[in-house]
């Protein structure tokens, strides 16, 4: 078993605890007669069928944070995906039918290499890895979610940083015809987040394509998402199809919609308060009572220096 060396949050490595349901639409599969290094496209398939991404070839490196996995029923079917609708439900009723194969990304702006690329081009299928962090909402409730990706950063050294880009811009899918959601002006569609360049490339934010050693599910953002764990979860956008690299910082969805509730960096901070609810303390899914939120959702560790000398109360 290959693991990478990492810092110390990179614990023992452990097996994924089964899924209680499996909602998955399509399959990964092995093309050429090799699953190491081998293309990877897309399928219907049953349950009874399914391929798991380690059995493609995804390596474990067990980010684990030694907490208690949230069931996978919980993660599938408990989601803000606005674009599906506003109920947490919403996205597992709604998100099915969405056609997430074949998926391409469009990458521009400050660029070596823009353009518009296949999912396969643009992520490194042969270096999948297993994450798992824990993922905190606004809303004070949390999951613990075994992920599957690769680091933001390789994804950025593949496209080509320009020496002026400071900001990284998402967009996710804006389909009316797939998506009900974005038929209500919920939000100003299409969703979009950013990053600052040194959050992009810290070694923590991740592209995931899976989670609990199979693809992501259409309400979880598949085929492709951002996982930034020391932020809150909305910042994790969903179904993304455009990478854009700024000189200025962009505009994300929440910032317009809600300015004096959403600000930019939305990092984890439990000492300023959202204005209609408390961040202190958070309900993990599954749990009954209520539990002491931590800075940066406990990653300050491997995050605080980026935000050294910043009034965390201003820039929220």
């Amino acid at each position: 078993m290959w693991i990478k060396n990492r810092n110390g949050w990179n614990s023992p490595e452990r097996d994924v605890t089964p899924e209680s349901l499996f909602l998955n639409r399509r399959k990964f599969i092995a093309g050429a007669g090799a699953i190491a290094g081998a293309a990877l496209v897309g399928g219907a398939f049953s349950p009874t069928e399914a391929r798991t991404l380690k059995e493609l070839g995804a390596k474990s490196s067990a980010f684990d944070p030694g907490e208690e996995l949230t069931p996978y029923s919980a993660v599938t079917q408990y989601n803000n995906f606005y674009e599906f609708g506003t109920d947490k439900s919403d996205p597992y009723e709604n998100a099915g039918s969405m056609q997430v194969d074949p998926w391409s990304v469009s990458v521009d702006g400050l660029v070596d290499r823009p353009g518009t690329y296949d999912l396969m081009d643009l992520i490194d299928f042969n270096a999948l890895e297993e994450r798992i962090y824990r993922l905190r909402c606004v809303e004070a409730w949390s999951m613990v979610i075994p992920w599957i990706g690769v680091p933001l950063s390789s994804v950025l050294n593949k496209i080509g940083v320009q020496s002026g880009a400071k900001y990284v811009r998402f967009e996710t899918l804006n389909d009316r015809k797939q998506m009900p959601g974005v038929r209500w002006p919920v939000l100003d569609w299409p969703y979009v987040e950013g990053l600052r360049m040194d959050e992009a490339m810290n070694d923590l934010t991740l592209m995931a394509v899976g989670l609990y050693g199979k693809e992501l599910p259409n309400q979880n953002g598949a085929p492709l998402r951002l996982v930034v764990p020391w932020k809150y979860g909305f910042k994790s956008i969903k179904s993304i199809v455009r990478i854009s690299l700024t000189e200025k910082q962009p505009r994300t969805s929440w910032q317009k919609s809600a300015p004096q509730e959403y600000g930019f960096y939305s990092n984890v901070n439990p000492e300023v308060d959202h204005p209609r609810w408390s961040q202190a303390r958070e309900r993990r899914i599954g749990e009954f009572s209520r539990r002491k939120t931590l800075m940066f959702n406990g990653y300050g560790e491997w995050v605080a220096d980026l935000y050294a000398g910043m009034d965390l109360a201003k820039y929220y």
